[in-house]
């Protein structure tokens, strides 16, 4: 999905469920990580998070959209339009508006494998430790590298 396309999305969204236009800019931004979108409150833009609609498609896409032009209108009309704030809470349950996006996928890459001779624990990490100074943390037993990748 381009830029272009969520735009026309976004504005489609709006027309359907808040009966409103949006009438500012909205785009794609791949460096967000912990969050599905922003609301900038002096520009109006909206920013969305490319790899939500990657791994959750486009209902959890529109879903975030909904999320998003909550704090949009209420802030244009000059209402609460914090988390917190009860015009919120009454607007987010109307539009089915989450209150949280989903947990992407983590891609993490770990370099070493150790486990605990005593308990079988195992420890994944991206930095050798020295298995002499440490010890598991459940057992207090001794370390072993059980592989290296």
């Amino acid at each position: 999905m381009t830029d272009e396309e969520l735009q026309q999305l976004v504005e489609a969204v709006s027309l359907e469920w808040f009966e409103r236009p949006f009438r500012h800019k909205a785009v794609f931004n791949r460096r967000l990580r912990t969050t599905g979108g922003r609301y900038f409150l002096r520009t109006h833009n909206l920013e969305f998070n490319y790899r939500q609609y990657e791994a959750y498609g486009i209902e959890t896409l529109t879903a975030i959209i909904k999320h998003e032009l909550c704090h949009y209108h209420l802030h244009i009309k000059g209402k609460g339009y914090k988390h917190r704030d009860r015009d919120f809470k009454v607007l987010s349950r109307q539009v089915d508006a989450p209150r949280f996006c989903e947990a992407l996928p983590e891609h993490h890459h770990y370099n070493y494998e150790y486990h605990c001779v005593q308990c079988g624990q195992v420890y994944l990490r991206k930095r050798a430790i020295d298995v002499h100074k440490y010890s598991c943390g459940k057992c207090r037993g001794k370390l072993q590298l059980t592989r290296k990748v």
